[in-house]
């Protein structure tokens, strides 16, 4: 059992910390926000991730996981120290560092033994040497710590799953001790055979990024072929299966839709074109996988215009929020763009997600939020499916038609049967699939 801090109690840092102390740690959690860690010490969770509240309550009971604003005494207690404070995008895609920065010269300050510090936000490749100067340049001798880099790979809605049963565990460092200090934190995981990846820290960096970049690129790739398909008269969701059991290739992240969002790739993609500038290189396919999924944003509405050419005064429904199902994170959710977009054109917004309407509020406080996906379909001039939750996949859909002022359905989660859906009476268009109009 190792005694660890870990600083950040966002998603990352909530997550891998009770994950952590479920591993058998002991982890104190430390948050400049005074609330979350109220919040927290009540048992108030401040984000939705299923599983989390029941993990989070077992072990704060068991004794292993706690919440504390007291900074010194957190790093002074810790021999790990974990760093999962926000990096978030400056004005031209980089990575602000600020927040890392900030709390590595805190640290220095109290610093009184030997500590590791994990790096566990996204960095650009070069920030843990820059950790390792900045002790240094604080006067904090060599000996005092070892600097590691482990990146995370949680999909939101599903990161319980992915801390408990990880793909792989990437470790980058310089330095055998801290490397079997890691693996002694991770031990759990070698019961079920979990891959440990032992790098050094620059390509345990850039793991990261070409990881999320390549899942981004998939992603892009299936949406500039579901348009292709609806060109030349094909099915995208045939050509995706086809193509994902191709071992080489594989199934996830083959559903064609409008686009990807969230708090990793759109971040993490210009973060690294913003990466290979500084190297003195364009990283093209990087860069037109961002151009793309932009473009994708707005095939919801291109679809609409083709029903309603003129949205001064209607309503349209939107049935979710949240930029993929079992979260309540709308960062840069496509959502958001399309919600823009009919706003522009006169249209009239009725909103409905699970979880999510809580904080599409602070982009759209005005637009009308509504209890039930009823209740935003009811008199509305056409309805938009933009995240595929689980109450969306088999509505009564003859009691929808009844209920519109007209029966249209812009389906971009490809979550129903185009031919079943028009034999109802209703316009309907999605994404990739052959439409009889």
């Amino acid at each position: 059992m190792k005694k660890i801090a870990m600083l950040g109690v966002g998603y990352v840092g909530l997550v891998s910390g009770t994950g952590l102390a479920d591993f058998g740690n002991e982890v104190v959690c430390y948050d400049i926000d005074s609330t979350k860690i109220e919040n927290l010490k009540k048992g108030i969770i401040p984000i939705y991730e299923p599983g989390l509240a029941d993990l989070v309550k077992k072990n704060v009971e068991k004794g292993r996981l706690s919440f504390s604003m007291d900074f010194d005494q957190v790093i002074q207690d810790s021999e790990v120290i974990f760093l999962a404070v926000p990096t978030p995008s400056g004005k031209a895609g980089e990575v602000d560092l600020s927040y890392v920065f900030t709390a590595v010269d805190n640290i220095a300050k109290v610093i009184n033994g030997f500590k590791v510090i994990v790096t566990k936000s996204t960095v650009e490749v070069g920030t843990n040497d820059k950790i390792r100067e900045r002790m240094l340049g604080n006067n904090i001798p060599a000996e005092m710590f070892e600097v590691v880099s482990n990146p995370e790979f949680l999909r939101e809605g599903s990161a319980i799953g992915d801390f408990m049963r990880p793909d792989r565990v990437v470790l980058g460092t310089s330095s055998e001790r801290a490397l079997n200090i890691m693996k002694e934190i991770y031990r759990a995981l070698y019961l079920i055979e979990t891959p440990i990846v032992a790098t050094d820290i620059r390509t345990a960096e850039m793991i990261k990024y070409a990881s999320n970049a390549f899942l981004a690129t998939k992603i892009s790739f299936v949406n500039e072929i579901a348009n292709l398909c609806e060109l030349v008269g094909a099915d995208v969701q045939m050509v995706a299966k086809a193509m994902g059991l191709d071992g080489r290739i594989g199934k996830k992240f083959l559903h064609a839709g409008p686009g990807y969002g969230g708090s990793c790739f759109p971040k993490d993609t210009s973060a690294l074109t913003k990466i290979a500038e500084k190297a003195g290189m364009h990283a093209s396919i990087v860069e037109t996988v961002i151009a793309v999924n932009e473009r994708q944003k707005m095939r919801p509405v291109e679809k609409l215009l083709k029903f309603l050419p003129d949205l001064k005064g209607r309503t349209v429904g939107i049935l979710g929020l949240a930029f993929k199902p079992n979260t309540d994170d709308v960062r840069e959710a496509p959502a958001i763009s399309v919600i823009r977009a009919i706003l522009k054109a006169g249209g009239k917004i009725k909103a409905y997600d699970p979880e999510a309407m809580n904080e599409m509020r602070r982009h759209f406080p005005d637009i009308t939020y509504v209890a039930s996906s009823e209740d935003a379909i009811k008199d509305a001039d056409a309805l938009i499916i933009m995240t595929e939750w689980n109450e969306f996949r088999n509505m009564d859909l003859k009691f929808i038609k009844s209920v519109m002022k007209q029966p249209i359905m812009i389906d971009a989660r490809n979550i129903y049967d185009p031919q079943k859906v028009q034999a109802l009476g209703f316009k309907y268009d999605c994404i990739g699939r052959k439409i009889e109009n």
